[in-house]
């Protein structure tokens, strides 16, 4: 009998959401199949030290992670595997931890779910869990993902692309444009980043400075979003490659004004799942996360949300994440059980469809012969 397929769970990151990815990753390794799988842990600091000896996990969590060796993984497809390294007397060494059959990336945020990480698992010829480095790079940047879904006729509200640049150096210039195009209530965004991490809803002018000067504290690029009136926020799982599939919905019902960070980790929020919806507009819901997914070229998996006018049932989408939270109690695990797969299920699934997106971009041709 061979061994088991060894996967490498990555994750932390340098990255406003580097907690999120620690609750994430800690359920995946918690309920992924022992019996058919090895895991190897590998945490990337708030520095961007890479770690794989010991307990990765356990340092991260409890701010230990200088006392441990540094770790890499070499973007060459002859050494898949995460090296310790070592430096001494006679200079600096590497040793072979563990060759990696796939790579399960449980990063949230950029440096991670943004196309970085896994730019470096194709160099490196590694299977990876999800979306590819172009759908991941979409799915980051918000203000590109909206173009790409207004090219595909898909929903989305009118928004404002900010740079921090221009909101710095002509601030009332940005202000006339916002309340011009957009009035208020709006809201406020960095354009990379997930989590709700530095969003504001922005009621009046006075609100406004405070809400762009928060946003541009994590990101070089803002978005500016007309407020959709009186909005449920609504979810959708989507699972598979090529051909994926959609999960029931669920709805958010916040304990604050919007599904701030807050409503997502601390205050108790309200999910209903599935989501009291007709049957129309529950499919039409379904379509439209199925067609964002192949918008962007997303692979794997990915959580789109939306948001929908509650009196007269139009819909936006919000958004999409191709690495939504993956906690037991998140909603993208949730909303699959509810559709009949497991937690442990969906990892399994989610491995499959890594190897098998592997084995076709494998098939492709590295070298060109000029014919006749």
């Amino acid at each position: 009998m061979g061994r088991k397929l060894r996967v490498g769970v990555i994750f932390g990151g340098k990255s406003g959401e580097h907690e999120i990815s620690l609750l994430s990753a800690a359920s995946v390794m918690q309920a992924i199949d022992k019996d058919k799988y090895e895991v190897v842990p590998i945490g990337i600091t708030k520095e961007g030290r890479w770690l794989a000896s010991g307990d990765p996990l356990k340092a991260l969590r409890a701010g230990e992670a200088r006392h441990a060796l540094p770790a890499a993984l070499l973007g060459d497809p002859s050494h898949k595997a995460i090296l310790q390294l070592k430096e001494d007397k006679h200079g600096h060494s590497a040793t072979r931890l563990a060759e990696l059959d796939v790579v399960f990336p449980v990063l949230h945020g950029p440096l991670g779910e943004d196309g970085t990480v896994q730019g470096l698992l194709e160099l490196a010829n590694i299977p990876y869990v999800g979306a590819g480095v172009a759908a991941s790079a979409l799915g980051m940047d918000k203000a590109l993902m909206k173009s790409i879904f207004k090219v595909r006729g898909l929903p989305v509200a009118e928004h404002l692309v900010i740079k921090r640049r221009d909101w710095r150096a002509n601030p009332e210039r940005v202000r006339e444009e916002i309340e011009a195009r957009l009035g208020y209530p709006c809201f406020v965004k960095p354009a990379n980043l997930g989590s709700s991490v530095g969003v504001s809803k922005v009621h009046s002018s006075e609100e406004l400075a405070p809400a762009l000067d928060r946003a541009a504290g994590y990101d070089r690029k803002m978005l500016a979003e007309k407020a959709v009136r009186m909005a449920r926020e609504i979810e959708c799982s989507v699972l598979g490659n090529d051909e994926p599939i959609a999960s029931v919905l669920g709805e958010v019902i916040p304990a604050g004004e919007f599904y701030d960070y807050r409503s997502k980790y601390i205050d108790p929020v309200q999910l209903i799942i599935p989501a009291q919806l007709e049957p129309a507009k529950a499919q039409e819901m379904q379509e439209l996360a199925i067609r964002a997914f192949l918008a962007i070229d997303c692979a794997g998996m990915a959580r789109v949300d939306f948001l929908m006018e509650r009196e007269d049932g139009v819909v936006y989408i919000n958004e999409i994440n191709t690495v939504p939270g993956f906690t037991a109690v998140s909603m993208y695990p949730k909303l699959w059980e509810a559709s009949g797969l497991s937690y442990p299920g969906l990892i399994d699934r989610l491995i499959e469809l890594a190897l098998e997106r592997h084995a076709d971009k494998s098939a492709n041709r590295t070298s060109y012969e000029l014919e006749g």
